[in-house]
């Protein structure tokens, strides 16, 4: 990608991340994985993620602006996707990442847009941090894209199989990964297009206040489905996900 844009390469970086959830997706719809698997993958995924967004998010926003836009962004990052989730979970997407228990259509005729919102709120902030990452000219995080793209897998295999189980088409499940994955793409994009010229203060609040909300979506959505199925062992499948996005951000240097 060397000899491109590097507003193009962070869009592009953000799809490679995002296509995750598709492939996820597929093998959730062509294939019946056991539940207990699904969770265990939702699990390690989690802690992919928690390792990431503490080694990778917000140790870089704490250099780059400080104590006070970072504690601020964190903040403000999961009260806002706290709120929006609150709002999505009473109109049907509380279960969107669940492998079972999610609402069919003759139920809950408005849940499918709001599992499709639900969605999208959930891999935003992810795809936003692959373009800050990418701000001053040091090159995308690799670890930051690994850990998106590793933890994308399972979300998109679990809610799949359970929009599966509660009969949506295989359009509605398909058209909404990849509509996720091309947003995730522009996502990313926009994150290193409209903050490059923006002062260390407010990127580092931004990329806070993504992280802030990746940590919200963990324990609203991800950390619920693994610990229903896995139980005693979600607590050690998680640190062995975070074990392993810690290697490779110090392998990474």
């Amino acid at each position: 990608m060397d000899g491109l844009p590097l507003w193009l390469q962070a869009g592009l970086w953000g799809l490679l991340a995002g296509g995750a959830l598709l492939l996820g997706a597929a093998v959730g719809y062509a294939v019946k994985v056991p539940q207990r698997l699904i969770a265990a993958i939702m699990a390690f995924g989690s802690g992919v993620l928690i390792s990431a967004l503490s080694f990778e998010l917000m140790e870089h926003a704490f250099h780059t602006g400080g104590f006070a836009s970072t504690a601020t962004g964190f903040l403000g990052g999961a009260a806002v996707y706290t709120a929006a989730n609150w709002w999505l979970s009473h109109r049907g997407a509380r279960h969107r990442k669940r492998s079972a228990k999610q609402p069919t259509a003759a139920d809950n005729g408005g849940s499918g847009m709001a599992i499709a919102v639900g969605a999208l709120l959930d891999g935003i902030p992810e795809s936003i941090v692959i373009g800050l990452s990418m701000l001053g000219g040091r090159g995308v995080s690799v670890v930051a894209v690994a850990a998106i793209f590793l933890s994308n897998i399972p979300e998109g295999l679990s809610s799949a199989a359970g929009m599966k189980q509660a009969g949506r088409s295989r359009g509605y499940i398909f058209g909404i990964w990849g509509g996720i994955a091309l947003a995730s793409g522009v996502a990313a994009l926009v994150g290193y297009a409209v903050f490059r010229d923006f002062s260390p203060q407010i990127v580092a609040a931004t990329t806070a206040v993504a992280a802030g909300a990746v940590l919200a979506m963990l324990v609203d959505t991800m950390i619920p489905e693994a610990f229903e199925q896995t139980h005693d062992f979600a607590g050690l499948i998680t640190v062995a996900g975070f074990l392993a996005a810690f290697a490779l951000s110090k392998l990474g240097g």
